[in-house]
Formats: structure tokens, sequence, C-alpha cells
């Protein structure tokens, strides 16, 4: 695994995890599911961080377990100073959580909708009215303050939603796929609000998100995620710059792994090569240092095969080809059968 030179814990961290285990029993005699399999890592204070994974990954029991929904089987979290299983009264005032589905009521007018959540989270009257002020025209939503929200766009009803979890002025907020399901002016709106939370008022923002690019451009820091375990952590940056050289992408038509591994394998300088199937879809993925020698070659060796294939692509290392070079498979809901070879365990 690829993690960046940790620093020792400061008592400054918003979040402290230290090997957290999850299971959930299965009735009958089946073993057991693990969830969490010894996941460990820190959050200092003021930092947007990226729970990056697929479905299944281990991003929402964490997020439970950190925002005390769920108990952990085994290891300990800290959040805004609190252990989560020993001191939650004092972590849920802590921290704000939005889930993927809305919590605001569509009958309801954005403004109250703000108010009760500030009554409900022990604001006295006036300064429920005041901080629901601020937050409306803050998130431009000031002009629909008095509509109910059964009127709202999708981005306004999310804006909405992460508002409401910053009523209580809270240290650290959880974001759930923040942006699914919004169009991309809306995705971009909320961009540069989740910016804005983490640069203007030193919010601790958590961040779990199936969009690469969401990942790319708001996370200070990433952790990979995969079967419940650490993959890789560190910063976008630094984790592309682990992959060196650029990436040669070819879709392929009803591959036979083997057989284009064995017509790749001619191809000079092509390492880290991984190719997968599902179904009569396929994807060739390698890294090479001369990517304008390296496509040529490849098609070559691919029609001297008469082998099949569609798109073929270089480029510079993304997320997604650091995904695939430390899980070994396509950022996904599952993993694809593939071959691989050198990619990091």
């Amino acid at each position: 695994m690829l993690v960046m030179p940790a620093q020792p814990h400061t008592p400054d961290d918003a979040i402290v995890v230290d090997d957290l285990v999850k299971e959930y029993r299965s009735r009958g005699r089946r073993p057991a599911v693990r969830a969490l399999d010894g996941l460990s890592f820190t959050v200092p204070a003021g930092r947007v961080f990226g729970l990056l994974g697929p479905n299944g990954a281990g991003k929402s029991t964490t997020t439970k377990i950190l925002t005390t929904l769920s108990r952990p089987t085994s290891g300990r979290a800290r959040v805004a100073g609190h252990d989560v299983s020993t001191g939650a009264g004092a972590v849920r005032a802590a921290i704000g959580y939005v889930s993927q589905g809305t919590g605001t009521d569509p009958n309801l007018t954005a403004t109250e909708n703000l108010e009760i959540a500030g009554r409900m989270r022990g604001l006295g009257s006036a300064e429920a009215r005041s901080r629901t002020a601020r937050l409306l025209a803050e998130f431009g939503l000031a002009d629909a303050a008095r509509r109910p929200v059964r009127t709202f766009s999708g981005g306004m009803r999310r804006r909405l939603d992460v508002a409401t979890a910053l009523v209580h002025r809270p240290q650290v907020i959880f974001l759930d796929e923040p942006t699914t399901g919004l169009d991309p002016e809306a995705r971009a709106a909320m961009w540069a609000e989740i910016r804005r939370l983490s640069g203007e008022e030193a919010l601790t923002v958590v961040l779990t998100t199936h969009y690469m690019e969401e990942a790319d451009r708001l996370a200070d820091e990433l952790l990979l995620v995969n079967r419940g375990q650490a993959v890789a952590q560190g910063t976008p940056e630094q984790l592309k710059a682990a992959l060196h050289g650029d990436a040669v992408r070819v879709t392929l038509i009803e591959p036979d792994p083997i057989a284009v591994r064995a017509a790749v394998s001619v191809v000079p300088g092509l390492r880290d090569v991984l190719v997968e199937a599902a179904g009569v879809d396929g994807l060739l993925v390698a890294r090479t240092d001369d990517a304008a020698s390296a496509v040529g070659a490849v098609i070559a060796a691919l029609d001297g095969a008469a082998i099949r294939y569609g798109q073929v692509a270089a480029s510079h290392p993304t997320l997604d080809d650091v995904y695939l070079h430390f899980v070994g498979h396509s950022f996904g809901d599952a993993p694809a059968p593939a071959l691989t070879e050198g990619v990091a365990a």
C-alpha cells in the first residue's frame, strides 16, 4: 500500500481512526461479513478529506461509525476529540451529516426547515433565526427562503441539506455523495461551496464520493478503500505522481484476456499490464514511459493477433489509473475478472 509519511497524532486532529473492525453477523452457520478490516487514518482539522471506493468498499460503514450511527466491533475512533463509543453525545454535537437522501421536509419552507433544525440542535429562537438568515444568504437561497422545498431544484435542495447540517456550527461535516444526481452546473456550485466551507470557515469536511473528478478537485487528501482496508493514501497529486509514466488504455471487444496479454507482451517498455473482461466488453490498461511509441506498437500487436478493439488512448496518470494500479480492478461496484502483472499489493 502507498501511504505518504504520516504525522504524529495531535490534539488538533479532527478525526483519528485506529484499527477499526466492523463485522455483520449472518444468520445460520454462514461466517460473519467483515465490512471494515483494520482501517486506520487521521484527518487534520480544516481539511477536505476524501474517502474513495466502490460500493461495498467500507465507506458508508466508516461514516456510520464516525457519526455514531453504528458501533465498531473493535478498534477506536475519535471525532473532534471525543470517542465515538464512549462520547457519542459529544460527537453528535460537534458534527454535521448530509446523507445521500434529503433531510428536509418538502412541505415546509427553507426558512422553516433551518429554524426547526436550529432549535432541535439547541439554539435559542433568536439565534436560530439569525443563523438561518445567514446560511440562506451564504448558500444563495435567500430569494427562495419562503418557498416550499418541494418547489426547489435538485441543486437547491442539496444546498439546503448542507446548510441544515451547518446550522449549529459543527467542527466536522460529513458529506455522503453530495452531488449524486445533480446536473453539471449544480455540481460545480456545490464544489465551490465545499471549498469555501473548508477555506473560509476552517471546517473539516469528510467527503465520500464515486466521482473521481470530484475527489481530484476537492480533496486535500484521499484515502482509497477496498474491502474494508486502506489501499493508498495521500494528496491527489502524490497518488498520481506515484505512477511513473503515462497510461495506455484500450477498449476491447469480446476479449480473451490470455490472448490479449500474450499479444502485447512483445511491446517494448510496457509494464503494469492489466486486462479486464466483463461479458462482451473489456479493457486493457498499461503503463509506459513513451506513450507515443507504445500506442502504435500496441495497435500493431492487437492487429497482428486479430484481437478486436475500440478506442485507444494515452494520458497522464489520473485517479482512475491510481485505483487500477493499487486495487487491481477498475473503479466500479464490484471487481471484474482480471489478469494482472506488476500491480502493487
